[in-house]
C-alpha cells in the first residue's frame, strides 16, 4: 500500500519554519498531490525549536479516483522519511528523540550552530564539538546532506527557509519537478528573487552531493563519507602582512585584522601585527609551518585589543546591518512602522573610561565615597529611540568618539596590561616554548565586560606574576603544566573558589581579598515599633 511521505521541519525562532511548511504544502497542491501540515510552536531562539510536520501523498488526485488519503498529525518514531533542520545540535536532538532511522530517513541539516544558554554560560569554551554530532547524523540516517546554510543565505541575501526548500527539492525526496517549487517562490518582489537565489544555490549543492554519492557507490567501493560542510570563508589579509606569517595563520589573522581596522583604524591593526611579530620572533626555533604560540595568541590578542566600551556598543547598535536584521526578525514589510528602543545604563566606570587618567581617578574616587556612605553606585538609565533622528544622531556621536578613545584611561590601562601579558609570553617562550604556549592560552580568561572582564584580567595577571614570574615558588620544569591546571580551574566557576584552591595546591599564593563596603540596612519592623 502506498504510504504518505513524512517530513519533520525544525527551525529556530524567526527563521521562517512556518513559511517553509506553507511553501511545501503549496508546492504539493500546485502539483496536484494531497498534503497536510501541522505545527508545534516552541520558544524563541535557542531555548526551543518550532517543529512542523508534513505528510505528502506520493500519488496525485488524478490517480486516486476521488478517494482522499488519511494523513497523520504527528511523526512516529523510526517512521520518518525526512528530517530537515536549520541547526546541527537541533538535528541531533531530534534524532535522539528516536524519530530518524538508518534504514529510512533522509537527514538534511545545516552545519552551523546556535549556542545554547548552557554553552554561553560556561567560563571557558563551552561549545559542544561538532564531530560527535556529525557522527550521530551519519549513524542514524539512510542518507544525509549537511551543508553550510548560513553561507548560502549570505550569498543569496535570503532567509534559511528558502535554502532548506532548495535542499529538499535537490534531494529528490518528493515527486515534484524543480518548476513546481520555483512557481511557488516566483514573484516580482526583491524578497522573492532572493528566495529563488537561495533555493537555486542549495538545490545545486545537494544535487552535486547526490551525484557524487552515486558515483562513489557504483564506481568506487567501498563508499566514502560525503563531505559534511563547506569551508568557512575568511577575510582577506593584506599581502604585506601575509608575507610575514605562516599560511596557517592567514585565515584567523585576516578576521582579526579586519576587526581591529573596523574597531580603531589601520594604525591599531598595525600595532596588532607588530605584537604578533614579536611572538613570531620569540619562537623562531619552532617549525615555521606551526608556530603554536603565535597561533594561539592570534585570536585572544585581537579580542582583548577590541575590548567592549560604550563607543563600541553605540557603533554596533547604530549600524545599518543591525536595522536590517531586526527588520527581518520582526518580518516588517514595506510601509510598516518599526520602532526600536535601545536601553543603556552607563555608570561611573564606563564614563571614566573615556576620560584622561587624572579626571578618571577623581570620578572613580567620588563614586567610591558614595558607595561607602551606603548609596548605590551612580548610573544613568537611558532609553534611546534608534528609529528617531535624535536617537540615531546620539548613537553615531558616541560611535564617532573612537577617535578620542586612545586618550581615555581605559585604553591606556588595557594596553599596559596587554603589554605585560605579551612580555610574559615572549620571555617564557624563549625559555620554554611549552610555558609560552600555556601563557598564550590564558588569553581566554579575558572575556565579557564590567566585573567579569576585570576579574578575568586579575586572574591572568595573578598567574603571570605568581606562578611563572620572578617571585614564583613553582619549579621551572613544572611551570607549564601548573599554568595549564590553574587556568582550567579559573574557568570552572565565576567565584574563583576552584582557582584559589589550585593556586594554593601548587605553591602559589591565593588571590588577595578585595575590599567590599559593608552596607547597613534599616529594619522596617524595628522602625514601626
Amino acid at each position: 500500500m502506498t504510504q504518505p511521505i513524512s517530513i519533520l521541519l525544525c527551525a529556530l525562532g524567526g527563521e521562517g519554519g512556518g513559511v517553509l511548511a506553507d511553501w511545501l504544502v503549496d508546492v504539493a497542491r500546485h502539483a496536484g498531490h494531497p498534503a497536510q501540515a501541522t505545527s508545534i510552536p516552541g520558544v524563541a531562539q535557542r531555548t526551543g525549536a518550532t517543529t512542523y510536520y508534513l505528510e505528502v501523498y506520493p500519488l496525485p488526485h488524478s490517480q486516486l479516483q476521488g478517494r482522499l488519503p488519511v494523513l497523520g498529525l504527528n511523526p512516529l518514531p523510526g517512521r520518518l522519511d525526512a528530517l530537515v533542520s536549520s541547526e546541527l545540535l537541533e538535528t541531533a536532538r531530534q534524532i535522539g528523540n528516536g524519530l530518524a532511522s538508518s534504514d529510512r530517513t533522509l537527514v538534511i541539516s545545516a552545519s552551523s550552530r546556535a549556542l545554547t544558554t548552557a554553552e554561553k554560560m560556561t567560563m571557558g569554551d563551552g561549545r559542544r564539538p561538532e564531530g560527535p554530532l556529525l557522527d550521530v547524523v551519519a549513524a542514524h540516517s539512510q542518507r544525509h546532506h549537511v551543508m553550510d546554510m548560513a553561507s548560502l543565505c549570505q550569498q543569496s541575501g535570503t532567509m534559511v527557509s528558502a535554502v532548506m526548500l532548495g535542499a529538499i527539492a535537490g534531494s529528490g525526496l518528493l515527486p515534484f519537478s524543480r518548476t513546481h517549487y520555483e512557481a511557488v517562490l516566483a514573484g516580482p518582489s526583491s524578497s522573492a528573487k532572493a528566495s529563488l537565489r537561495g533555493f537555486a544555490l542549495a538545490f545545486d549543492v545537494v544535487t552535486r552531493q547526490r551525484e557524487q554519492a552515486q558515483y562513489v557507490e557504483h564506481v568506487m567501493k567501498p563508499a566514502l563519507p560525503a563531505p559534511s560542510a563547506s569551508e568557512s570563508s575568511s577575510a582577506a589579509l593584506p599581502a604585506d602582512v601575509a608575507a610575514k606569517f605562516p599560511a596557517a595563520l592567514h585565515p584567523l589573522m585576516g578576521l582579526a585584522h579586519q576587526r581591529l581596522v573596523e574597531y580603531q583604524g589601520p594604525a591599531y591593526a598595525r600595532l596588532y601585527v607588530q605584537r604578533l611579530e614579536r611572538l613570531l620572533s620569540a619562537e623562531a626555533n619552532s617549525p615555521e609551518a606551526t608556530r603554536p604560540v603565535t597561533f594561539e595568541a592570534t585570536r585572544w590578542l585581537a579580542l582583548w585589543m577590541a575590548f567592549d566600551d560604550i563607543i563600541r556598543v553605540a557603533d554596533l547598535k547604530s549600524r545599518a546591518s543591525r536595522w536590517d536584521r531586526v527588520t527581518q526578525e520582526v518580518k516588517a514589510k514595506e510601509g510598516d512602522v518599526l520602532k526600536v528602543y535601545d536601553h543603556f545604563k552607563p555608570g561611573v566606570p564606563e564614563l571614566a573610561a573615556l576620560l584622561p587618567q587624572g579626571l578618571a581617578n577623581r570620578l572613580l574616587r567620588w563614586d567610591r565615597v558614595r558607595v561607602a556612605r551606603g548609596l548605590a553606585p551612580w548610573s544613568m538609565p537611558l532609553k534611546v529611540a534608534r528609529h528617531a533622528l535624535w536617537g540615531m544622531a546620539s548613537l553615531r556621536f558616541l560611535a564617532s568618539l573612537r577617535l578620542l578613545r586612545p586618550l581615555g584611561s581605559r585604553y591606556a590601562t588595557e594596553q599596559t596590561l596587554i603589554e605585560e601579558w605579551l612580555g610574559g609570553i615572549e620571555a617564557a617562550t624563549r625559555q620554554s616554548p611549552a610555558l609560552g604556549l600555556e601563557l598564550a592560552r590564558c588569553g581566554q580568561l579575558i572575556k565579557g565586560y564590567g566585573s567579569t572582564n576585570e576579574r578575568g584580567k586579575d586572574n591572568l595577571l595573578h598567574i603571570l606574576r605568581h606562578v611563572c614570574g620572578p617571585a614564583s615558588q613553582v619549579p621551572v620544569a613544572e611551570q607549564a603544566e601548573t599554568v595549564a591546571r590553574i587556568r582550567d580551574a579559573a574557568l570552572q566557576d565565576e567565584a574563583g573558589q576552584a582557582l584559589d584552591q589550585a593556586l594554593l595546591q601548587h605553591g602559589a599564593p591565593a588571590r588577595p581579598v578585595k575590599e567590599q563596603p559593608v552596607l547597613w540596612m534599616k529594619n522596617p519592623r524595628l522602625q514601626k515599633n
